[in-house]
């Protein structure tokens, strides 16, 4: 998922969540810069005004921690006003593989959790198989038990009154941030997403970083130049060593 970062000058919408490249990553932010000029948009979710934001197109102010709800109601955004890059979720994702009907999630538990032992049973999390053990699918993406609309049904709490109420954005501000991301769904436009450890050291932050990856593949804006997600460390060589299994020690 990570590009390099001469391809951010090709992005039509950069995203910055969690992260202040114009002063902490100013060689990566110099694309973006470039992609600006070129009639790209810059929009910036965070908590603070930094130097970052001053130079947007667009800011967003939130509530420090309250990211994952803010991209949430981005998904269901997405799911609910078909705003998605159809041919590739079908043929690129999972969104049209069926689950167990006995996968659920109630009162903010998936089905499986033992409470005595404080874990799950992931027996009711499996696909469904035919009889050759291949996964079952539905490319119209209308089985109730298949990945794209079981997300639907997750992320449906996720309102933008919901939104609003958690994170403290008003809403038309809210609004202003998803019609430029969801605009990206389309073949010819793409977005790229930049983040740093304001988006991973929090108790939610692997689930942070999937809503990241929920949100490009359902838009399409994966293996594209300008698309991706850009996660900026502090040595350049760090995350692509990572995705590439390259450090000594792994």
């Amino acid at each position: 998922m990570t590009n390099g970062w001469n391809d951010i000058e090709h992005a039509d919408v950069v995203l910055v969540m969690g992260s202040n490249p114009a002063e902490n990553h100013p060689i990566s932010f110099k694309y973006v810069t470039k992609a600006q000029e070129k009639g790209g948009k810059l929009v910036v979710v965070d908590p603070r005004v930094t130097r970052s934001a001053s130079l947007a197109d667009f800011y967003a102010p939130i509530r420090p921690g309250s990211d994952i709800a803010f991209l949430c109601g981005v998904i269901n955004y997405l799911l609910q006003n078909d705003k998605i890059q159809r041919e590739y979720v079908v043929e690129y994702t999972n969104a049209s593989y069926l689950i167990d009907p006995a996968f659920g999630f109630n009162d903010g538990v998936f089905s499986g959790y033992d409470a005595g032992k404080k874990e799950y049973n992931k027996a009711t999390w499996k696909y469904q198989l035919d009889s050759k053990g291949i996964p079952m699918q539905d490319p119209s993406l209308q089985n109730p038990n298949c990945v794209y609309q079981l997300m639907k049904r997750h992320f449906s709490r996720y309102t933008p009154e919901r939104v609003s109420v958690i994170t403290g954005c008003p809403i038309e501000t809210w609004q202003k941030v998803v019609d430029m991301i969801a605009s990206t769904h389309r073949p010819d436009r793409v977005m790229t997403i930049m983040y740093a450890m304001g988006i991973t050291q929090h108790t939610v932050g692997t689930q942070n970083i999937r809503c990241f990856g929920i949100i490009q593949l359902l838009l399409g804006n994966i293996g594209l130049a300008g698309g991706g997600i850009q996660a900026l460390r502090g040595e350049s060589n760090v995350q692509g060593s990572t995705d590439y299994a390259l450090l000594w020690h792994i």
